[in-house]
C-alpha cells in the first residue's frame, strides 16, 4: 500500500490536519474502513466518484476503493538529525513512506504561539529539509566507509554504489529535496534509488492557511509556491481546522460549505491526487457482481504488470486482457452492450494501461 508521512514543525497545524484525514468519510468506508495500525498511522480511501457509479451499473453492493495510509511523523525539531525530540524515531519513520507531505504554517494567530517566535514558512521549510539532508549525509558516510575496502578490491557494484553516494553527497550541501532524475544516468538510478534517503523522496508542500485565504491564498502561500517551483516539489492549499470541521458534516453539507468558501474539494481529496500525480500513479478498475474495485499501477504499466497487482499468478500466466475505457462503458450501460458496440478491446502483452481502464485479466495458471 502507498504511504505518505505528514512531517512538520510543532504549532504548524500537523495534528490537527492528520486527525482530520483518519476521522473522514473516506477513512471510514463501510467496504475499507480506517483502521488504526500505531497512534499514528491511518488508512484513508482514495476517492473516485466512478467506482459509484459503476457499482449501479454492474448490480453490486460491494466498493472496494484504493487506499493511501497516512503516516503522522512525530518529533521533529531543531536537531532531530542528531537525535533530538524524538528524532530517532522520526528518522526511522519518514525512511519507511512513499512520499512527504510537508505541513507549513501560512497563517496568523497570536494565540497559537510559533516555535521560532514568527512566522516564516521559508525558514520553516529549509529547517525540516536542514534536518532531512544532514541526516542522510550522516547515513552516507557511515555507507562510504564500509563501502571502502570493496572498492579496492574492484568490486564494480561497490564502486557504483560509492560514485552515486558520493555525488548524492554533493548534492545534499544545498540542504533541499533531489529529483534524482535529473542527476543520474540509466544505470545509476536503481543504486540510487535503493539508498533509501529521505532527501530523494517525493514532496508536497500542504500550505496551511486560516479560513478565509482557502480560495485566495496570501503573500505566505505565495513565497511557499515559488519555493516549491524552484526545487520541483508540488504545493496544496489547505485548511486543517476546515479539514476537522468537514468531518462532522454530511456530504452534501461539506460540498456547500466548501462552495461557500470557493472551493470545489476539500483539501484532503486534492492532497491525495496531488501525491497521485507526484509518484506517478494510474488507477484501473475490475467491476463485476461481486464487487467493484480500484487499483493503483505505476503510470505507463503494461497489462500483465497490473494483473500482478491483483495476484502474482495473474502476470505469471497472462494471456491477455479484455479492455473497455470508463467513458465506453458507462454510456453503453453494461460489458454486453460494449462488446455489441465493438467498444471491448482483447490487449496483449505491450498494452499499456490507462486510467479509469475497466479490465478483465486471461490468464493460464
Amino acid at each position: 500500500m502507498l504511504r505518505a508521512g505528514i512531517v512538520g514543525l510543532p504549532n504548524v497545524g500537523k495534528s490537527t490536519l492528520f486527525n482530520a484525514l483518519t476521522s473522514s468519510k473516506n477513512a471510514q468506508s463501510e467496504n475499507y474502513p480506517f483502521c488504526t495500525i500505531e497512534p499514528n498511522v491511518g488508512v484513508v480511501n482514495v476517492p473516485d466518484e466512478r467506482l459509484y457509479i459503476l457499482k449501479d451499473l454492474v448490480k453490486t453492493n460491494v466498493v472496494i476503493p484504493t487506499a493511501i495510509e497516512f503516516v503522522d511523523i512525530a518529533g521533529l525539531v531543531k536537531g532531530a538529525s542528531k537525535g533530538e525530540g524524538l528524532g530517532n524515531q522520526f528518522l526511522h519513520n519518514i525512511r519507511e513512506v512513499d512520499a512527504i507531505i510537508q505541513v507549513v504554517r501560512c497563517f496568523d494567530d497570536e494565540n497559537t504561539i510559533h516555535v521560532s517566535g514568527k512566522v516564516n514558512p521559508i525558514d520553516d521549510i529549509e529547517t525540516i529539509n536542514t534536518e532531512l539532508a544532514l541526516a542522510d549525509m550522516a547515513s552516507i558516510e557511515k555507507r562510504l566507509e564500509r563501502l571502502t575496502k570493496q572498492v579496492k578490491s574492484g568490486d564494480k557494484q561497490a564502486n557504483l554504489e560509492y560514485k552515486v553516494l558520493s555525488k548524492l553527497n554533493d548534492l545534499l550541501s544545498d540542504a533541499s529535496f533531489i529529483n534524482i532524475e535529473e542527476h543520474f544516468q540509466e544505470e545509476e538510478l536503481e543504486c540510487a534509488r535503493n539508498s533509501q534517503l529521505m532527501c530523494i523522496k517525493p514532496v508536497i508542500y500542504a500550505a496551511n492557511v486560516s479560513e478565509g485565504d482557502l480560495a485566495t491564498g496570501n503573500a505566505y502561500v505565495d513565497k511557499v509556491k515559488e519555493y516549491a517551483k524552484n526545487h520541483g516539489a508540488d504545493v496544496v492549499v489547505i485548511s486543517a481546522k476546515i479539514e476537522a470541521e468537514l468531518v462532522d458534516l454530511s456530504e452534501e453539507e461539506a460540498k456547500a460549505y466548501l462552495k461557500d468558501l470557493g472551493v470545489e474539494n476539500s483539501g484532503i481529496e486534492r492532497m491525495i491526487k496531488s501525491v497521485y500525480k507526484l509518484l506517478n500513479l494510474t488507477t484501473f478498475i475490475t467491476a463485476g457482481e461481486k464487487e467493484v474495485r480500484a487499483w493503483t499501477v505505476k503510470a505507463g504499466s503494461k497489462a500483465p504488470k497490473a494483473a500482478g497487482v491483483i495476484h502474482t499468478d495473474f502476470e505469471k500466466g497472462f494471456i491477455r486482457a479484455e479492455v473497455t475505457s470508463y467513458k465506453d462503458f458507462v454510456e453503453s450501460g453494461s460489458y454486453a452492450a460494449a462488446r455489441d458496440k465493438g467498444l471491448t478491446r482483447l490487449e496483449g502483452k505491450d498494452y499499456i494501461i490507462q486510467d479509469g481502464d475497466l479490465v478483465h485479466f486471461r490468464f493460464n495458471l
